[in-house]
C-alpha cells in the first residue's frame, strides 16, 4: 500500500447492503484509492464494484477490527468508513472502540454514518 492513498471501509451485519451500495454510487471516486475492508464487507463491496482495488482482512469479530486498527497505528489509512449499527449488540465492541480510538489518535478522517461519508468522499480528489 505504500505510496498509494488508502481507505478502510467496514460495516456492521444489517449496514453492508448500505455499504455496498455507497461502494457502488461512489466507485467513481474511490477509483485509484486503495481499500482495505473486513472481509464480508469487502467481498460485498467487490461484487457491486469489481473494479475497485480492495483488500480483505478477516472479518472483524475474528480479528479485521484490530487489523485494520494496526494498518492505522502504522500511517497506512488515510481514512475510515465504518457503518455503524447502533441498535445491534455486538460481541466484539471493544475491538470497534479500540479502532475507532486509533482512528481519532491518529487524526485520520472518520465517517460512522452514511451522511458524513457521502460528505467525506467528495473531498477524496480535491
Amino acid at each position: 500500500m505504500a505510496g498509494s492513498k488508502c481507505i478502510a471501509l467496514i460495516a456492521h451485519d444489517q449496514k453492508k447492503d448500505a455499504m455496498a451500495e455507497f461502494a457502488r454510487r461512489n466507485a467513481a471516486a474511490l477509483t485509484g484509492w486503495h481499500i482495505v475492508a473486513t472481509g464480508t464487507t469487502g467481498g460485498r463491496v467487490l461484487d457491486v464494484a469489481p473494479d475497485l482495488k480492495v483488500t480483505r482482512m478477516k472479518s472483524g469479530p475474528l480479528g479485521g477490527d484490530q487489523q485494520i486498527g494496526a494498518l492505522i497505528a502504522t500511517g497506512e489509512i488515510d481514512m475510515l468508513i465504518f457503518f455503524i449499527d447502533p441498535l445491534t449488540p455486538l460481541p466484539h465492541d471493544v475491538d470497534v472502540k479500540a479502532l475507532t480510538r486509533l482512528a481519532v489518535l491518529y487524526d485520520i478522517p472518520m465517517a460512522l454514518n452514511e451522511s458524513t461519508a457521502e460528505r467525506l468522499i467528495k473531498t477524496l480528489n480535491h
